[in-house]
This record gives structure tokens, C-alpha cells and sequence, in this order.
């Protein structure tokens, strides 16, 4: 008992505190842009995520272990992508693209409801509302960070749907053949560490600028 007592004593309360803040943004980012993926196929007629439960706020329908650890600790990451069959689809190309950027543009939208809400807390919230403003100030920054990381076009990400569909047909069907690969070019670049600078101040400068027309 001393011993447990002893580490008790020792953990950093607010470390902790901001750690599980920031998993719940995490988890919150994730969730609302792969079901977002899914609810817009959906009502293009394409019902698959629905029978596999994808259209869901349960996280563990979503999560992929790899990126839920990215976006933790690098600021963005990725779930486990939501099934689509664009047979479904009236214009195949379209319904595509538009499924794909229902992710992005859905965790945009949350930061900018999110910070609305941090707008309240931040004028009229009391001092034991701390937590709840660090959790909708991570929040923002999270998911804007993940919107703008899947619209870089190098696939599976969500660019990449986008940016394929403005392409001829026979173009389009080659490249999504291959789409599985890049994956492999995807990891490269973030390992090698390619998008820090990139990203980072495009995040950074969003962020900001909603932060700056939203809360103050």
C-alpha cells in the first residue's frame, strides 16, 4: 500500500489531466470525420458503411491504434477509412470526391463550432470550467489539423479522391488501382519529416485566424 501510495504521490496531476484531454479530442476529431465520410455516401445511396456500423460516434468503430498514436503525439493522423463502394453512386467520380472531402470540411466545421462554444466558456464560464476549455482548445487545434492533413492529395488521403476526380476517366481508374501504395509514400514523408514545416505554420495559421474571428 505504501508503495502504491508513494506513486500515486508522484504523478504530475496536471500532465495527466492534459494527457486525457487531449485523447478525448483526439477521439472526438477521429470519430466525427470518419462517420461524416460514411453519412455522406450514405445519402448518395451508397449503404455499406451503415451495415458495417461505420456511421457510428462509438470510437472504437473508427479508431486505427497507428494513427489515433500519430495524431496524439505529431497533431494528425488518420482512423480506419470508411468502407465505400462507388457503384452505388449515380456519378462514381463525384460521389467519390465528395465523400472524401465530407472528412475534412466536417472537422473544419467542428473546430469552428468548437470555438463558438469556447467563446462562451472563455467569457462567461468560472474558473472550475479550466478543463472544459483546455479540452475545446485542443479540440479546435486537433481537428484542424486533421482536416488540413487529409486534404494533402497523396492518397489514401482524402485529397487525393478529390484531386483524382478532376482527372480523365482512364487516368482516374489507373490511379486508384494503385491507390493502395501510397500509403508506403505517405509514411515516407511523415517519418522524413517533409510535412512538419508545411503543415505546421498552414495549421498553425488557420488556427489563429479562426481563434482570432471566433473567441477574441
Amino acid at each position: 500500500m505504501d508503495s502504491l501510495a508513494a506513486f500515486m504521490a508522484s504523478l504530475d496531476t496536471a500532465a495527466l489531466l492534459a494527457l486525457l484531454v487531449r485523447v478525448a479530442a483526439v477521439l472526438l476529431c477521429l470519430t466525427v470525420h470518419e462517420t461524416c465520410h460514411g453519412f455522406v455516401a450514405y445519402l448518395m445511396g451508397d449503404r455499406t458503411a451503415k451495415a458495417e456500423r461505420r456511421l457510428s460516434l462509438n470510437p472504437l468503430h473508427h479508431i486505427d491504434w497507428f494513427g489515433f498514436a500519430a495524431m496524439l503525439f505529431l497533431g494528425f493522423g488518420w482512423a480506419k477509412p470508411v468502407p465505400v463502394d462507388m457503384r452505388y453512386f449515380k456519378n462514381p467520380k463525384k460521389g467519390m470526391a465528395l465523400t472524401a472531402l465530407a472528412g475534412p470540411v466536417s472537422n473544419l466545421l467542428l473546430a469552428v463550432i468548437v470555438l463558438f462554444a469556447m467563446r462562451l466558456v472563455y467569457y462567461h464560464g468560472a474558473i472550475w470550467m479550466l478543463p472544459l476549455l483546455s479540452f475545446l482548445y485542443v479540440t479546435a487545434m486537433l481537428s484542424v489539423g486533421l482536416g488540413l492533413f487529409n486534404l494533402i492529395p497523396i492518397p489514401p488521403l482524402d485529397g487525393s479522391k478529390v484531386l483524382f476526380s478532376l482527372l480523365p476517366d482512364r487516368y482516374y481508374i489507373r490511379l486508384m488501382q494503385y491507390e493502395r501504395y501510397g500509403i508506403l509514400l505517405l509514411y515516407i514523408v511523415i517519418f522524413a519529416g517533409f510535412l512538419d514545416n508545411f503543415l505546421g505554420n498552414a495549421v498553425n495559421a488557420v488556427f489563429a485566424f479562426l481563434l482570432e474571428w471566433i473567441v477574441f
